[in-house]
């Protein structure tokens, strides 16, 4: 099990038990980290992901607290991990994405403008060296939205965008979960950004696979 996965559970139990009650404040993350045996940096990605489903909610400059939902409502939010976690049909979409998207890169690569290589740039530039993790999603999915519409292939551009959404959950989960996943996701755009303004398709198309493929692998070993 993931570190982060482990806090969240630990985090659930305490709630489930009633350590931790509806309307609670968390201890200090130092001494919660303790308590609980885990690194304050596991602990901090799982409580920004339990805040993510409306189970915590972090309030700046007075700390974290249990949500004070009915018990239907904070149940159903806690089942939002577990049925993630059953769902194969998201791996499915990735994997027809894994093989549409680095097509629609590569014809990209052919016919991009400097005008759209320039706007590529400009979004990345946006999110900065640290996005959070909410932000990094929203900036992809536009980056291959736009991608996609450089293609000029109306109809793989609209199988595209009904495939972006089934895996965006997916795509918010391993940037809270992977430690590396916010990195590698810069890290990579930038070369299909690379590869797209030397407009060399077969680079752009093999960029492309493996940083699709990077988010399938992923899902795969969680699920």
């Amino acid at each position: 099990m993931a570190l982060t996965d482990e806090a969240i559970e630990k985090i659930k139990a305490m709630i489930v038990s009633g350590t931790l009650r509806a309307g609670d404040r968390l201890p200090k993350e130092a001494d919660l980290a303790a308590d609980l045996g885990l690194s304050r940096s596991s602990l901090r990605e799982a409580v920004k992901a339990l805040s993510l489903v409306n189970i915590l909610d972090v309030r700046r400059g007075d700390g974290t607290y249990v949500t004070s939902l009915e018990p239907p409502v904070l149940l159903e939010a806690l089942s939002f991990i577990v049925d993630f976690h059953r769902d194969t049909t998201v791996l499915e979409f990735l994997r027809v994405r894994r093989i549409l998207e680095p097509a629609a890169t590569a014809m990209a690569a052919e016919r991009i403008t400097i005008e759209e290589i320039e706007s590529l740039g400009k979004l990345l530039d946006s999110l900065g060296p640290d996005p959070d993790v909410e932000d990094l999603v929203a900036n992809d999915l536009e980056f291959h939205r736009r991608i996609a519409a450089y293609s000029g292939n109306s109809v793989l551009c609209s199988l595209l965008e009904t495939l972006s959404g089934p895996t965006t959950r997916a795509r918010v989960w391993r940037g809270l979960t992977q430690s590396d996943a916010i990195g590698r996701t810069l890290a990579e755009h930038r070369a299909i950004l690379d590869a797209l303004a030397s407009h060399d398709p077969e680079v752009a198309r093999s960029w492309s696979t493996v940083h699709i493929a990077s988010v399938e692998q992923w899902l795969a070993s969680v699920l």
